[in-house]
């Protein structure tokens, strides 16, 4: 009797250990966790920093270049978002219309330095030799000067202003530009439909405006993403060391800038108005991230 006994309780065992596991349960938030929202959050910043600039009367009606000198210094509060300055203007107000200040310099500035490293980039990249020599060595060269350095001397050039500010700042962005640019055209021009487009007969530019230029171009615009970010921090640099937008203009660098000397009393003069420069510059640079994760 022992061995049937034996005999099935070791089938039993053995049945037991092959039967599958029970599945585990479904994860209901599983999707809710994966959802991008940090994405979201930074595609909603730079939507209302946009909205800010087209149409800055809808969220600030007053003007911002007028005040009541009796509501001056005024903390924040629901009256005043962001308190009033030394003038009794609304800070608040005066943040809504900088930003087309801020974010048409930075718009220039990324214009200049994609049309001038582009052309740069793709010439180099396509032509090669002597000419990719002598274009990457100026490149090198603009690589090797600091870009705030670069930003004050083309100023200095161009004299103070807003549009300066913002040719100054691209004209420093255009060896990232030209340096990403060529590297992807050398790299497309060397795939097999490129080479496949030279054997069926295609001229060198019909196999440029066709083939290489379209597929070079997805990391650069993830690029320029990024550079908008970053042309609004250094315009609000310029800024806020007096070389852009003359008072009483309400650029966001200016803005911190006149209020850096009652931090002690009055910090939401400079913090608030630092703070939006702060979550429009991370938000595009998330932005710019996504896009480049897209490219690959």
């Amino acid at each position: 009797m022992t061995a049937p006994v034996i005999a099935e309780t070791a089938d039993t065992v053995t049945a037991t250990a092959s039967a599958p596991a029970p599945a585990a349960p479904p994860r209901r938030r599983r999707g809710l966790r994966r959802r991008p929202w940090g994405l979201y959050l930074a595609v909603a910043v730079v939507t209302l920093a946009v909205l800010w600039a087209l149409i800055p009367g809808l969220f600030a009606p007053g003007d911002p270049l007028t005040g009541v000198p009796a509501d001056k210094l005024l903390p924040p509060s629901a009256a005043h978002w962001f308190g009033t300055d030394t003038l009794g203007r609304d800070l608040f107000g005066r943040v809504v219309h900088g930003a087309v200040h801020s974010l048409s310099g930075a718009l220039i500035a990324v214009t200049v330095g994609l049309a001038l490293g582009t052309v740069l980039g793709a010439i180099a990249g396509s032509v090669g030799g002597i000419v990719d020599d002598v274009l990457m060595r100026i490149v090198d060269v603009l690589l090797a000067i600091p870009g705030l350095l670069l930003s004050l001397s083309v100023i200095i050039l161009l004299g103070f202003g807003t549009v300066n500010a913002a040719i100054a700042v691209g004209l420093g962005s255009v060896a990232a530009f030209a340096r990403l640019m060529r590297a992807e055209v050398a790299r497309v021009r060397h795939t097999e439909y490129v080479e496949a487009a030279f054997g069926s007969g295609a001229t060198f530019f019909a196999v440029l405006r066709r083939h290489v230029l379209p597929n070079s171009l997805t990391p650069i615009v993830a690029l320029a993403a990024l550079q908008f970010g970053t042309a609004i921090l250094a315009i609000s640099t310029l800024g806020f060391l007096g070389y852009g937008a003359p008072p009483p203009t309400p650029e966001w660098g200016l803005l911190i800038a006149e209020g850096r000397n009652y931090i002690a009393t009055a910090w939401w003069l400079a913090a608030l108005p630092g703070l939006v420069v702060v979550a429009v510059v991370l938000s595009a640079n998330r932005i710019s991230h996504r896009i480049g994760r897209g490219a690959r």
